[in-house]
């Protein structure tokens, strides 16, 4: 193999968004990833038979649609491989302790009548945050168009605005902070905070304030948005644009070292004592807690061995898996509803405690966070003709040593069986002979598939305020370049951290090709 400009440590979905750019601008990249396919969080694979297309992590791809990769489909990825979305409605539909059930409808008008059947107060309450959410919007998009320090944060945008002190004050403050304030019924204050917990940062955290607003407004406005095919179609269209390029992927590649000369990253080293070798450099979405054991200690400053050694990995799942013959159907006084996005939600203090309780390495006492995902729904080609995929996902701690031996590895399916149980109440069609087959992914069993997700924490690591903006992933070493020359980084662990946005790739490539020399409007609309 003779040397490309570009050497790629990992195949996520940021990777390959960060080669695709660096490939439409004429560099050649090899991309290595430990994994027998490309596309780390964001795959679907037949793991409960042929024809059922399970996403093994990633299903939604809500927030990539404001990226201009997606909304400007600056690479082709829709005119020319074949992408597509999928806006299903309703947009949620989530359970209570008590056997009370909401709706989320796509229409606006129809969520706000649904939360008016709790509390008209919090219904205007809702729209007030939608309508506030409006004018933030643009002004969120302008701070995540481009690179820490390259383009003015949120913070400088909002010193100019005329309401710039109260986002401010919501941004530093929690989830949990913003939705006691502006929702006051018990139910309406859990499905907000079910919503605020989809990306996995405990709703306590200081700094968590925007997810109120960021995760619901969006949806409201579009759905949860799925791929049609699988979430795993985001990595086939970059994958065929690479290829068309002419970009090597190398699977089962195991990057264990970083090869330098003189100082300079000029390659890297696989578990199997291959040496790749790159002209221009390399770019690396490995984790940065793997990265910093890639390279001897005194390669890396004080400031960044800091920052990572107290980086907060974040929150573990659990995962499980399930092909059957009907979806989970939930039973309400108004009628059958069934949603591809669903779910469970425990009282909002409850909420709060579950993720204390992972944070504290503790096994909480109920299941208070819970989402059912049924794609097929919507996407029915995912699965045999009249069938569906499930995929019940918690929040939980990684392992259970206090438990005794074994940990999740005796326990992992009875944990299953009782979020199955949990949704039962509520579905009671959902029977054990509607289930043909299952897989349990417990935290443990999720980072041994993927070893970027350290203790089965898929998002690349908390989001709190202590761990985002310029404090991601080190504070000083946000914009992408690493303490190594010809070393960028990209990926959940660098701003704005993990989901499917893309945004990290994007805003990668522009660094590397400014660094070079380029300017990043050639390939992209900026």
């Amino acid at each position: 193999m003779g040397r490309p400009d570009f050497v790629i440590a990992g195949a996520g979905h940021n990777s390959l968004i960060t080669a695709c750019y660096l490939a439409a601008a004429g560099y050649s990249c090899r991309i290595l990833d430990a994994r027998p396919i490309p596309g780390g969080g964001c795959a679907s694979e037949e793991l409960l038979g042929p024809g059922y297309a399970i996403d093994t992590c990633s299903t939604g791809h809500t927030l990539i649609q404001q990226n201009p990769l997606i909304r400007m489909d600056e690479l082709g990825l829709v005119a020319r491989h074949g992408l597509s979305y999928v806006d299903p409605d309703p947009v949620a539909h989530v359970a209570f302790p008590d056997g009370e059930q909401l709706t989320m409808p796509l229409d606006r008008d129809g969520t706000v009548a649904e939360i008016a059947r709790f509390s008209e107060e919090d219904a205007k309450s809702y729209i007030r945050l939608l309508n506030e959410f409006d004018e933030l919007r643009p002004l969120l998009g302008k701070a995540r168009a481009g690179p820490i320090g390259h383009v003015p944060s949120l913070k400088a945008i909002l010193a100019d605005h005329p309401r710039g002190g109260v986002w401010s004050r919501r941004m530093a403050l929690s989830a949990y902070d913003i939705i006691k304030r502006e929702f006051k019924e018990p139910h309406v204050r859990a499905f907000m905070g079910w919503m605020a917990f989809q990306t996995a940062v405990p709703i306590d955290r200081a700094g968590t304030g925007l997810l109120a607003y960021q995760i619901v407004a969006p949806r409201q406005a579009r759905s949860w948005s799925i791929p049609k095919g699988g979430s795993g179609q985001l990595t086939d269209a970059l994958v065929g644009f690479l290829r068309d390029k002419g970009a090597e992927i190398l699977c089962e590649r195991m990057v264990k070292r970083l090869i330098l000369d003189d100082g300079r990253c000029v390659g890297v080293m696989t578990a199997d004592g291959e040496a790749h070798l790159a002209t221009r450099g390399v770019v690396s979405t490995i984790h940065v807690k793997h990265l910093i054991d890639m390279a001897d200690d005194d390669v890396w400053p004080e400031d960044f061995r800091f920052g990572v050694e107290t980086y907060n990995v974040g929150v573990p799942f659990f995962a499980s898996y399930l092909a059957t013959t009907r979806p989970p159907v939930f039973e309400t006084p108004r009628g059958e509803v069934t949603a591809v996005s669903a779910g469970y939600a425990g009282w909002l203090e409850d909420l709060v405690q579950s993720g204390r309780d992972i944070y504290d390495g503790r096994l909480s006492k109920d299941v208070n966070w819970l989402l059912v995902a049924t794609p097929t729904l919507a996407d029915p080609g995912r699965a045999p003709e009249g069938h569906h995929t499930v995929k019940f996902l918690t929040h939980t701690i990684y392992d259970l040593p206090q438990e005794g031996p074994g940990g999740w590895k005796t326990r992992k399916e009875v944990f299953t069986d009782r979020l199955i149980e949990t949704i039962r109440r509520f579905c009671p069609s959902f029977t054990d002979d509607v289930i043909l087959a299952r897989l349990t992914k417990s935290p443990v069993d999720i980072e041994a598939a993927n070893p970027h997700m350290i203790q089965g924490a898929p998002h690349g690591g908390d989001r709190s305020i202590a761990f985002s903006g310029e404090q991601r992933p080190a504070p000083g070493w946000a914009a992408h370049q690493m303490p190594i020359k010809g070393l960028w980084q990209t990926g959940g662990t660098t701003h704005p951290g993990g989901s499917i946005t893309g945004i990290p790739g994007r805003n990668a490539a522009m660094v590397v090709l400014k660094d070079i020399g380029r300017d990043p409007s050639e390939v992209m609309k900026i």
